[in-house]
């Protein structure tokens, strides 16, 4: 039998409905467990809308919020891991773009805030900043399924090349990142940068789009994508809402790194990418 998992990312319609949505995750899960799925990743904020003007309307506390608790319910009930995607999450008098997943049981394995916020300016096409409502994460956070180590971002942190280094130095075979990557910005590089980030790292890169909404405040590119380590598109979707059911096959890490041996072959006598604070690694 192959060493891996299989893994489902589901491409969700959003809408301004918070339990619908929801309701819409849930079904979905079960769905792909029917499918043998043993790993599903959400969409970044597939609980709400995308958006500055809607995050402390949409936000929750976690893990006792109802979003949390669905995904927990219903980790338990189909018996698989759960990436929650992203929910706006309130803590305190901040407010965070947070990732859960949920172990088999309904444990929360692994908590995560995004680090890099969506600060952008793209004359003509896109003004974006999270900072003026959300904070910062400045912790990583890695979990294992099925025996493998399992790293997360989200969104613009695929854009941070150090972070998804320090995740692979501890061992990761698959980084995963719910993400909402624009019109402006998803075509040219939403793609690209999971490649590359498979590529550099040798490793299984699974990025998670919210489906294309054109009535939306904020227009998502969709095309969730599966990269393998080879920096190839092993399966990609278009825009609508869809279902990715395929195959992380460690024998194929094993097989790049041991024909392109490039991690014995850093200079680390030179130049290293080291961790500078306690994270959340487990």
């Amino acid at each position: 039998m192959k060493r891996g998992l299989k893994i489902a990312l589901l491409q969700l319609a959003v809408g301004p409905d918070k339990s619908k949505n929801i309701e819409r995750a849930v079904k979905e899960i079960h769905s792909v467990k029917e499918k043998g799925a043993q790993l599903v990743v959400l969409p970044e904020c597939f609980n709400s809308p995308y958006g500055t003007k809607y995050f402390a309307e949409y936000a929750e506390e976690v893990p006792t919020g109802a979003t949390c608790r669905a995904l927990s319910k219903v980790a338990a009930e189909a018996g698989l891991c759960v990436v929650g995607g992203t929910v706006p999450e309130r803590c305190g008098d901040r407010l965070y773009n947070t990732c859960t997943v949920w172990d088999s049981s309904g444990k929360l394995l692994a908590q995560y805030r995004k680090m890099h916020l969506f600060d952008i300016d793209i004359p003509n096409k896109i003004t974006f900043k999270e900072s003026e409502v959300l904070s910062a994460g400045d912790q990583l956070a890695i979990f294992e399924c099925q025996g493998i180590k399992v790293g997360l971002g989200i969104c613009y942190d695929l854009r941070f090349p150090e972070q998804a280094r320090l995740m692979a130095n501890e061992g990761c075979s698959l980084l995963v990142y719910p993400g909402a990557f624009n019109m402006a910005t998803g075509p040219r590089h939403w793609e690209l940068l999971g490649r590359a980030r498979a590529a550099d790292l040798q490793l299984w890169v699974a990025l998670a789009s919210p489906a294309r909404d054109p009535a939306a405040d904020y227009v998502a590119w969709g095309h969730s994508a599966l990269l393998d380590p080879w920096g190839a598109v092993a399966h990609t979707l278009a825009h609508e809402p869809a279902t990715l059911l395929a195959d992380v096959d460690l024998a194929t890490v094993e097989e790049v790194r041991e024909q392109i041996p490039i991690r014995r072959q850093r200079r680390t006598d030179i130049y290293d990418t080291i961790l500078k604070c306690q994270s959340n690694l487990r």
